[in-house]
């Protein structure tokens, strides 16, 4: 019966040497078990080399006329194409010097003339099955790479929403913050993006730390749930005593942060995550909350949140105030320059403070809102 099962590749031989009877011997040895080809100096062995499809393996002549079976390894090992080609050299030499600097220029065995068939069977079939074991691993790694990336997509998307959802739940507690956490979530990505692009901030953010920002910016305001209803959701001006009840949000919402930080041992978006929470309502000039903190004290990502939040909380309709127009609230931001804000993120927000507006009214609902942002002044 006939086996019409896959048939397994043949591999390529190429043997080079100047002397035809060698060129038979190697050729009478190699021929039932692979798909030979022959050249009989330098030029033609890099041309059949550079062919495709490559030999995969090269029994290389030293002493020939021209250029030498070193200087062919050489040329051979330079190329793109064939440096990975296994090449063993075929040679009467015997000096120890001679079989040194033939591996030292990338030489993978040598064989001794008068070639014993055996020998040239085995050392032929050693290194082949080096590039298959090689070929084999290479795409068991790329294989685990592949899920590796795969599963550290799933695991990254899984935390988007987890973190959303976690969010989303504070703000149905909060009926005045529609969208809030959203549209401060892109003002952050703004901000972020356009500070990396200054000197000052370039070797602060980088890659890893602004998406860090992005994706922890929802949490800012998650102590909120821990807030009295009669306080949270008091449809009026706050006195100062439910102020300080308020205030407590940002102990809350940072402890948890800390706690669930330290059960994984450390995590660096939970700590970006947990120092928005405690300090996006810390003031430049030291008179903020929870500990009142000043200038670099406080952590670039709670300075940046301060920024991102209060604009929005200016542009927002409130109980106890009618939305702000754009130009207002840029025009209170900007004299909180240096007292409430960070200076120097003050001078990014004013660059791109209408791209924030362009944001900002991509996320509102509300037609009152959505006409004081398109106004003028």
């Amino acid at each position: 019966m006939l086996n019409h099962g896959p048939r397994k590749k043949k591999f390529r031989a190429l043997i080079v040497d100047d002397v035809k009877s060698n060129l038979l011997t190697l050729n009478e040895i190699l021929k039932n078990n692979y798909i030979v080809q022959i050249a009989m100096n330098g030029n033609k062995a890099l041309e059949i080399a550079n062919k495709s499809p490559s030999p995969d393996i090269i029994l290389l002549d030293v002493l020939m006329p021209g250029m030498d079976g070193y200087e062919v390894c050489r040329q051979l090992k330079r190329g793109r194409r064939t440096a990975d080609i296994p090449v063993i050299f075929v040679t009467s030499m015997n000096e120890i010097e001679d079989e040194t600097y033939g591996l030292q220029i990338g030489a993978s065995d040598y064989l001794r003339k008068p070639v014993n068939p055996d020998t040239c069977r085995v050392r032929v079939g050693n290194q082949l099955r080096l590039i298959k074991n090689r070929e084999l691993l290479k795409n068991r790694t790329m294989l685990m790479e592949k899920l590796v990336l795969e599963r550290s997509l799933d695991l990254l998307q899984t935390q988007d929403v987890t973190i959303q959802c976690i969010a989303s739940l504070a703000e149905t507690r909060d009926n005045e913050t529609g969208n809030h956490i959203l549209r401060t979530r892109s003002y952050m990505e703004l901000l972020s993006s356009s500070m990396a692009q200054t000197k000052l901030f370039a070797n602060k953010l980088n890659e890893d730390l602004m998406s860090q920002i992005v994706k922890s910016a929802p949490l800012h305001d998650i102590g909120k749930v821990g807030i009295p209803d009669s306080i949270l959701l008091k449809p009026g001006k706050l006195t100062q005593e439910e102020f300080e009840v308020m205030k407590l949000h940002t102990i809350y919402g940072g402890d948890a942060l800390d706690q669930a930080e330290k059960r994984l041992g450390g995590n660096s978006f939970l700590q970006v995550a947990r120092e928005i929470a405690y300090y996006h309502h810390e003031r430049w000039d030291g008179t903020g909350y929870p500990n009142g903190l000043s200038e670099e004290e406080i952590p670039l990502c709670g300075r940046i949140m301060a920024v991102a939040d209060v604009y929005d909380a200016l542009i927002s309709k409130r109980c106890y105030k009618p939305p702000f127009s754009h130009a207002k609230a840029v025009e209170l931001i900007v004299q909180g320059s240096g007292s409430q804000f960070d200076p120097n993120i003050i001078d990014v927000f004013k660059e791109v403070n209408d791209s924030m507006r362009i944001l900002a009214m991509k996320k509102i609902d509300d037609p009152e809102q959505l006409e004081a942002l398109r106004a003028v002044n």
